[in-house]
């Protein structure tokens, strides 16, 4: 069992270290940057099933840090919630395929309300309708799922997270988001706890 549980351990880490570090990490800082903190918007995180998890997570992450997020679930922008985008907000789309209905719906409703709106995907398929679609595309690099019928949102949703948290820290040292910005927004918790600690 212990074996098992390193080769699982492993094949995730695996796929973490060939995530593609391409320039587009830098366009989209430049996009979230230049947009959402020039303009005083804030950046729309969307995806669908477990994708749509990980963008609820660094939706937070980011509003935390400095950066105002907010995630919007793509079925429900169909339904009015749609109604949060506004002009200068930038779009953080997650799909693994790259083919999500709800996706490719939403970068059509919203390019329809605002038809020069920023797109940021972050997804395993290059070659893909959001991928074509987005000013910035962020690759998982496709690896593996660790499941026994490689299907199951295990290796995928590991590298959306971590594309995720490579955002995050490289957006705080743009801004120079310091520890005392960050204890006024997170007062609570062990952790607001320690940023108050001298």
């Amino acid at each position: 069992m212990k074996n098992k549980i390193k080769k699982l351990i492993k094949q995730e880490v695996d796929s973490i270290l060939n995530i593609p570090i391409t320039d587009d990490f830098e366009k989209a800082i430049d996009i979230i940057y230049s947009t959402v903190h020039k303009h005083n918007s804030k950046l729309v995180c969307s995806g669908m099933g477990k994708a749509g998890q990980i963008a609820l997570n660094i939706a937070t992450t980011f509003s935390s840090t400095g950066t105002p997020a907010v995630f919007l679930h793509p079925a429900e922008a169909q339904h009015g919630d749609l109604g949060i985008l506004r002009n200068n907000d930038v779009l953080l789309l997650i799909s693994n395929s790259g083919k999500t209905r709800e996706i490719i719906e939403l970068v059509g409703l919203a390019r329809a309300l605002y038809k020069n709106i920023k797109i940021i995907a972050i997804t395993g398929n290059a070659d893909s309708p959001i991928a074509e679609e987005a000013n910035a595309t962020l690759l998982t690099g496709n690896g593996p799922e660790i499941d026994p019928f490689h299907l199951v949102p295990t290796t995928s949703t590991t590298t959306m997270s971590v594309i995720g948290d490579v955002l995050v820290v490289l957006m705080m040292e743009k801004i120079k988001f310091t520890k005392e910005q960050y204890s006024k927004l997170h007062h609570g918790g062990y952790i607001g706890h320690k940023t108050r600690k001298k």
